[in-house]
């Protein structure tokens, strides 16, 4: 952009110079800009392929959405900001108190622009490939398939965070942008436009890519039936869920057998190995964002968008962001059963070294959260010291772990003042894939059919213990996780369980905040959730989760601005 502007002004004063009479001038072709014919090479549109590619990791720490960790688990009450107080980033905090949001905040209207980047640059490309000659891009159907599967997760993400935004595809002239309102699809239009862009995908997608990275067709049914389960819960225009489905739940069964079907994937005999460097592109990853370094550029393509999450030690530096609520920890205590303590789980505090052995915990506490006394990422002579905390005071003594690496690893990079790292960040998880299709089950009363596949998650939980060892060999916490039995399985409690395997499964992987809403239940939760934090962070004082207005982010006062009030406001903001 930068090329093209400074071309056009050396232009304009080369004219001045010449005078307005010069015709054979005016005939010359600019060398310093190009047109769409110039562009629209079989090189070039692959070029803008990969570009599409790279924007779904080009976001910052202001603004992230890559483990979207601000808005699914700050909001969703599995984590606190962190940091140094509630100012820094204070939208943030606007965000985990909901009471403080406001419609002008920067960093909501920067994530709103980043993320229609990506929807730019997917258009763009589109465009392109309709202009190649199929006989001149053999891969022409491929790229067209890999760029709506692209596109149809930028607006997947915009959806769930403000749930009205406005569909711009590639036959919208960039002219009449402003043109389109962010109400002119319902609900559910929407939604279906989102599945359409997965269900081309499906269609003409590969089984296997010859490059890593690149979306397939399961990965293409997989974000598919996500996409469908979102849009199975009905809301109607105050959030609230009035309806399940059924036929759209069918369809994510359907979509999750072929996705298992397909014979590619399955779980890490190792939870841990989903958290590390030797995991990338591993068999549990169904869909994930490529990270890099030593790539040729300054800084390397590495991990932005979680680069605040890292403790403040000398190894690390900063930032302290994103600690595990208190009742996040306190949610993987066990029974004598090894089964979670769903209503009871809160009612003392896993907090000192010693509450980790005189009560049985879930393993994967000790693959998510980082403790006091206990072994930091898998390394037992590394361990974690409060010195390590940024403001307990503020937000307590643990540290999120599963984004973060090793000092030692060969994917960190430091980034002054910030930390950062190439391992891979996975969109779409194999175990995800498994817990969609089960929750469907169970919505469709098919609750013994899902039994087997929770028991499956959770069996791979308990033989996930190898690596979360002491120097002198024992294990870090008092371990003790058991398999649902048929016995009560019916399909209240199949439901519960499954809701609560999501949240241990994938604490601190950005979704929850975001199943709190789709179940329909975030206002009873979070308001519940607050007032137990609430004895125990100052900083939640006034905090208050309004329903009908909360479940989504305001679309950004900028944006309604720039729409010249075509945009119309989320209710209740």
């Amino acid at each position: 952009m930068n090329i093209l502007k400074s071309s056009v002004l050396a232009l304009s004063l080369l004219a001045v110079s010449v005078g307005c009479n010069d015709q054979k001038f005016l005939d010359v072709q600019p060398t310093g800009a190009l047109t769409d014919e110039q562009l629209n090479t079989v090189a070039n549109v692959e070029k803008q392929v990969i570009a599409t590619y790279s924007q779904l990791g080009n976001d910052v720490y202001r603004a992230p959405y890559t483990s979207m960790w601000p808005y699914g688990n700050v909001r969703g009450g599995d984590a606190y900001k962190g940091g140094n107080g509630t100012a820094d980033v204070d939208a943030f905090h606007f965000y985990e108190t909901f009471t403080f949001n406001r419609v002008d905040v920067g960093n909501t209207d920067e994530l709103w622009f980043l993320i229609y980047i990506g929807i730019s640059r997917a258009n763009d490309a589109l465009r392109r490939l309709d202009a190649i000659d199929a006989a001149a891009m053999p891969s022409k159907t491929v790229r067209q398939g890999e760029v709506r599967f692209l596109r149809g997760h930028f607006y997947f993400l915009l959806k769930e965070l403000f749930k009205r935004v406005p569909y711009i595809d590639e036959t919208v002239p960039t002219a009449q942008y402003a043109e389109v309102s962010n109400v002119a699809l319902s609900n559910d239009e929407l939604w279906t436009k989102i599945a359409d862009d997965f269900r081309f995908a499906v269609a003409n997608l590969p089984e296997t890519q010859p490059e890593t990275g690149r979306a397939n067709k399961s990965a293409a049914q997989a974000y598919l039936a996500k996409t469908l389960l979102y849009q199975a819960y009905v809301q109607n225009d105050a959030h609230a869920v009035t309806s399940v489905d059924q036929a759209k739940l069918q369809e994510v069964v359907t979509l999750t057998d072929q996705v298992i079907a397909s014979g590619k994937y399955s779980l890490h005999p190792d939870f841990a190995t989903n958290f590390l460097t030797v995991g990338d592109n591993g068999p549990e990853s169904v869909f994930a964002i490529q990270f890099s370094r030593n790539d040729g550029t300054p800084k390397g393509r590495t991990d932005r968008g979680n680069q605040l999450n890292y403790p403040m030690n000398p190894d690390y530096g900063c930032c302290g962001f994103h600690q595990p609520s208190q009742n996040l920890v306190n949610s993987f205590k066990t029974d004598a059963q090894g089964l979670p303590l769903f209503t009871t789980f809160n009612n003392s505090d896993l907090s000192k070294p010693a509450d980790f052995q005189a009560n049985t915990v879930d393993p994967r506490l000790d693959h998510t959260v980082g403790i006091p006394s206990h072994p930091y990422k898998y390394a037992p002579t590394f361990i974690f010291e409060t010195s390590w905390l940024r403001d307990q005071n503020t937000y307590g003594v643990y540290m999120s772990m599963k984004e973060n690496v090793l000092p030692s690893d060969p994917s960190f990079q430091k980034t002054p003042p910030f930390m950062s790292s190439s391992k891979n960040w996975t969109l779409i998880r194999y175990a995800d894939v498994l817990l969609w299709k089960a929750e469907a089950l169970i919505e469709l009363n098919r609750a013994p059919e899902a039994l087997p596949i929770i028991n499956q998650i959770r069996r791979r939980a308990q033989n996930s213990t190898a690596k979360l060892k002491t120097a002198t060999g024992t294990t870090i916490s008092n371990y003790n996780i058991g398999l649902y039995p048929m016995a009560a399985w019916n399909q209240q409690y199949a439901r519960e369980a499954l809701r609560f395997e999501r949240r241990l499964e994938f604490a601190m992987e950005g979704y929850r905040f975001f199943d709190l809403v789709r179940w329909g239940i975030a206002a009873n939760y979070l308001n519940t959730y607050f007032d137990r934090e609430k004895t125990k962070r100052q900083y939640l004082q006034t905090a208050r989760f309004t329903a009908g207005r909360d479940e989504y982010l305001p679309i950004p006062l900028n944006q309604i601005n720039f729409s010249k009030g075509l945009y119309k406001q989320n209710p209740g903001w």
